[in-house]
């Protein structure tokens, strides 16, 4: 039987529409819960070497042979040609350049490029000691309410560590704004 657009607004047709809806939500609800909660994500944790710093805050790492660009979770770097990018490029070198890291995939930003939180051998999760060591800042936009960034950031500032020497440091999402 083929429906015409003005059958729709009897009140048979309404009735046996709404019915077939409800029956096919109470028949799919279980379905899309079974979906949810045993399918697994699809963003997965991986293991590589660090083949670049491209910055303080983005890296490459060697995945599945192929090189993986990452950009740090939760923290802003300055930018190259901003005080403090350098040595931010290079504390963030120091520490991973060369070496083996676990990438806590996040999923991706709007450039592609995994959301990470690194991880070395022994436990350094590389996102907090370039906070605590006053190299980036915690980036509240993308990682807000995270009580363990807050801290790290705090402790830092009050410590004068890193760019937080500087009397008034540039955050780099201004930065940004004002170069553009």
């Amino acid at each position: 039987m083929r429906l015409h657009r003005d059958d729709y607004t009897t009140p048979l047709i309404k009735q046996t529409i709404v019915e077939r809806v409800r029956f096919g939500q109470l028949l799919l609800l279980p379905v899309f819960e079974l979906i949810l909660f045993v399918t697994p994500i699809y963003a997965t944790d991986f293991t590589g070497r660090v083949i670049s710093v491209l910055d303080g805050d983005t890296i490459e790492v060697l995945h599945n042979r192929h090189p993986e660009r990452i950009r740090l979770q939760g923290i802003d770097c300055p930018e190259r040609g901003q005080a403090f990018g350098t040595k931010a490029k290079q504390a963030t070198s120091a520490l991973v350049f060369g070496k083996e890291v676990t990438v806590k995939d996040h999923g991706r930003d709007r450039f592609g490029r995994t959301i990470g939180t690194v991880v070395m051998p022994e436990g350094t999760n590389v996102n907090h000691d370039l906070l605590k060591t006053g190299m980036c800042w915690w980036y509240r936009k993308y990682a807000p309410g995270d009580s363990n960034l807050e801290r790290l950031e705090k402790d830092a500032r009050e410590g004068k560590k890193g760019l937080w020497a500087d009397p008034q440091p540039v955050p780099p999402w201004e930065w940004r704004k004002r170069s553009r």
